[in-house]
């Protein structure tokens, strides 16, 4: 086991809702719920519609039937991505070491930063969720303990009170393990649940009760791990595990079907915009472009060229990807959607740079269009070769 720890669980509050009142300031403080799909079900609630009675999952055209004045919106993956890297980076510039868990989620460990931070563990974490608030307008809750289980105990706890901080020290684990019930644990899911619950076993105490033998007898390994977790030892220690991608791709369907060029070239100059914010998001470049255009019966065109040099740059990419475009397309076809794919991508530094490379001209670019991106939204930036007119 690894040595003690202070392991924080920053958790964004009803997140997919939040990006979409830092987006429309109208919606704070009211029902507001984030749709799968047109069509689809309820995937995220603020705490007014969850208190109006929305559940979650439920289908769109029930809960617009039985709460008509909740706000309805359906979800948009690549707004909330960006916002989440906003995150993500604030949590970076605070701590060395920082494991993101999920798009909403990440483990960042504390050790130390007392003493750099000049303040407790419980105020340390304050000025976090303040930090956030105040840069990215989304409300956080973090839980704080020794070790991943406990702070993600003390996290969930943490939704529950005014503060959004909840501490789980040595003192307060054992009263917290009697009160916690075994299926409200990180990794138990609901086959595990019953099983316990089969053999006696109700609450988080009576599982960290069990001798090691038993736990490794009925869960096997991950039963210990989860054990000493919750007694407050850390098994897994935060570490920076983000990994490059091998290949980044990009689609979406038109929502109508158009043999329209100018409309068509719109549409994949949206998708390589996104697509190399994300190239910067990881600190890469790629050295090949791939196009593909899908038509109306689903038959899909591709081709793809290398760049001259490794690139993470709109404009560059743009220059080829349209020329693929040009090769493929047939106007006398109808299409659906078209993409793109970025591959041989490699980390800043591992390229050989062209004399005539671009680099430093757009390297500054690139870093003020993200961080406008990130505070005022996506699609704020509008470049020559994209036109925000849809026909």
């Amino acid at each position: 086991m690894a040595k003690q720890k202070i392991i924080a669980l920053v958790d964004c509050d009803s997140f997919f809702v939040s990006c979409e009142q830092k987006r429309n300031p109208e919606l704070k403080n009211s029902a507001v719920c984030v749709l799968s799909n047109a069509d689809g079900c309820v995937i995220s609630r603020s705490a007014e519609a969850k208190q109006m009675g929305v559940r979650m999952g439920e289908p769109y055209f029930m809960a617009k039937k039985e709460h008509p004045k909740a706000s309805y919106i359906v979800a948009d993956h690549e707004y909330y991505s960006l916002i989440s890297a906003h995150v993500m980076s604030i949590l970076k510039d605070f701590s060395p070491y920082v494991q993101i868990y999920s798009v909403d989620e990440a483990f960042v460990d504390f050790t130390g930063l007392t003493r750099f931070y000049k303040c407790n563990y419980f105020n340390l974490a304050k000025m976090l969720r303040q930090k956030i608030l105040n840069e990215v307008d989304i409300p956080v809750s973090i839980g704080v303990s020794s070790s991943k289980t406990l702070a993600k105990l003390a996290s969930d706890k943490s939704k529950k009170i005014e503060s959004h901080v909840f501490l789980i020290g040595k003192r307060k684990i054992g009263k917290v393990l009697k009160s916690t019930k075994i299926e409200e644990i990180w990794g138990i899911g609901k086959k595990l649940t019953l099983s316990l619950k089969k053999e006696g076993v109700l609450t988080a105490v009576e599982l960290v009760n069990k001798s090691d033998q038993w736990l490794d007898k009925k869960i096997g390994i991950h039963g210990l791990e989860m054990k000493y977790e919750l007694l407050g030892n850390i098994t897994s220690p935060v570490v920076n595990d983000e990994k490059t991608p091998k290949s980044i791709q990009n689609t979406k369907a038109f929502g109508i079907f158009t043999s329209d060029f100018n409309f068509i070239k719109n549409e994949l100059n949206r998708h390589i915009h996104t697509s190399c914010r994300k190239l910067r998001s990881y600190d890469t470049k790629c050295l090949q472009v791939g196009v593909m255009l899908r038509t109306k019966d689903f038959k899909i065109f591709f081709a793809k060229e290398d760049l001259h040099y490794p690139s993470d740059f709109e404009l560059e990419i743009s220059k080829i990807a349209i020329k693929l475009l040009k090769e493929i397309y047939n106007p006398n076809i109808l299409y659906r959607s078209t993409g793109v794919v970025l591959e041989k991508i490699g980390e800043h530094g591992t390229e050989q740079l062209s004399f005539y490379s671009a680099e430093d001209k757009y390297s500054k670019l690139t870093k003020c269009f993200d961080k406008l991106e990130a505070k005022f939204s996506k699609n704020i930036i509008k470049m020559g070769f994209t036109d925000s007119k849809k026909k």
